[in-house]
């Protein structure tokens, strides 16, 4: 018994110690198949190479290949223009590639498309507009009362609210009104939608105000122009909207006089509708 004993614990041991082999096989064999792969994907297939590369000859029009050291486009202009012309059957001369000299691009600019010549017909009304308001304030020295300039959104005309408005009212002041006239006057065929937004500094209105906070008195103050436009002007309501924004959009740092000045304000906006190459 002891023997058998013995036999089994020896063969029991060199089974164990040869177990490594196994793992050792798998691994060999792992490596032996990604190598195959390897190869098989570096391996070229004549056809498909020259499937491409006559492809891409006949994209480029080109004598000789890109992938062949050809020059493509390059060539394609040189032998189109010295290819003689072909003919058919008949002996008739057959329509052949003429060179680019430019006709195409000129056709093109001859007859642009509808949203392009809306978009020309846009910029010449926001151009035209911009020029007589800032003729307007040059004339009527109102240079530090209302400021123009063109954004990206569109014609941004900016009225100070010591022009518009008594403080921490929403009424506006007579002096104000031939001007708001005169942008009636430009509104009323522009075409486009107009928005008007009121602003204030972070100074919290007064106990005795008759409005909560800054975002009623800046949303009044902009309700206040729009109303002018609309029941003393007689504009068409579908081109306006009105916004009010407190003191979240300052133009200026509210630490200073002069800067809270410059964030107490009345923008009005002409906006595009049509984006270049949108």
């Amino acid at each position: 018994m002891r023997q058998r004993d013995r036999r089994k614990r020896r063969v029991e041991t060199r089974e164990s110690r040869d177990r490594w082999m196994i793992t050792y096989a798998d691994l060999i064999t792992l490596l032996l198949i990604f190598f195959v792969i390897l190869y098989a994907m570096s391996s070229l297939d004549t056809d498909k190479y020259n499937i491409v590369t006559g492809s891409l000859s006949e994209t480029f029009k080109s004598g000789s290949t890109v992938l062949e050291g050809g020059n493509g486009i390059l060539d394609a202009g040189k032998s189109t223009e010295n290819k003689p012309e072909s003919t058919d059957g008949n002996g008739n001369a057959a329509a052949t590639a003429r060179p680019n000299d430019g006709s195409a691009e000129q056709t093109e600019n001859e007859t642009p498309s509808a949203r392009e010549l809306a978009f020309r017909e846009q910029e010449a009304k926001l151009a035209k507009l911009m020029g007589v308001i800032t003729n307007y304030v040059e004339e009527n020295n109102l240079g530090e009362q209302i400021f123009v300039a063109d954004k990206p959104q569109g014609i941004e005309i900016t009225l100070s609210d010591r022009f518009l408005f008594d403080i921490g009212k929403a009424d506006l002041k007579s002096p104000a009104l031939p001007a708001l006239q005169q942008l009636s006057g430009l509104f009323s065929d522009i075409g486009a939608k107009i928005s008007i937004e009121g602003h204030t500094d972070n100074t919290p209105v007064s106990s005795a105000s008759h409005y909560n906070d800054n975002w009623e008195l800046s949303g009044a103050r902009a309700l206040s122009v729009l109303r002018f436009f609309l029941d003393h002007e007689g504009l068409n309501p579908d081109n306006f909207q009105y916004a009010g924004y407190a003191d979240t959009q300052p133009t200026a740092e509210n630490t200073s006089a002069a800067g809270k000045q410059k964030n107490r304000r009345v923008e009005i906006i002409v906006l595009r509708q049509l984006q270049e190459g949108a």
